[in-house]
């Protein structure tokens, strides 16, 4: 899917700053059982060298059993956002991304994403998240997006950063 307004296409060094930094983003997936769509909002963490998206969950539930049937998912952040209320308008930031979810990591991969998600929520309690993880991985599920593609836009001219 192209981007409408190409005047407002974000540029790919702040849309990657933006998955870096956003502290939570939505997950959407296709439709379920019951014929909704779903979405939900979510923690993650980025990572750069494999251009992919962590997260963790529990071993089971209404999202995994979804992505187990259709693993085809997007994941949107928002960044600066400012209503322009005397102008009817909102300046914002975003960051949609298309992948596919991966939801039978090994050990190594459940590791290697719960430590992403440490690094970025608790960079100053490292050796504590270690305990943590070693402690309560087997009751944790985490899986990964690979993205396939990523549109980013904005209409940020006035923002404050």
């Amino acid at each position: 899917m192209e981007i409408r307004r190409k005047d407002r296409i974000l540029d790919d060094k702040r849309a990657i700053e933006l998955l870096q930094t956003a502290e939570y983003g939505f997950l959407s997936l296709g439709e379920s059982e019951d014929g909704y769509a779903y979405g939900i909002p979510i923690s993650f963490a980025y990572n750069l060298e494999d251009n992919a998206l962590y997260f963790h969950c529990a071993p089971e539930g209404h999202k995994l059993e979804n992505m187990k049937r259709n693993n085809k998912v997007s994941f949107c952040v928002v960044g600066n956002t400012q209503v322009l209320s005397k102008k009817f308008t909102t300046l914002y930031e975003s960051v949609i991304v298309f992948g596919k979810a991966d939801v039978h990591p090994s050990e190594e991969d459940k590791w290697f994403a719960l430590r992403k998600l440490i690094e970025k929520y608790c960079p100053n309690d490292l050796e504590t998240g270690e305990q943590y993880i070693r402690t309560s991985i087997h009751r944790t599920h985490t899986f990964k997006i690979t993205i396939e593609r990523m549109t980013a836009k904005a209409k940020a001219q006035e923002i404050n950063r």
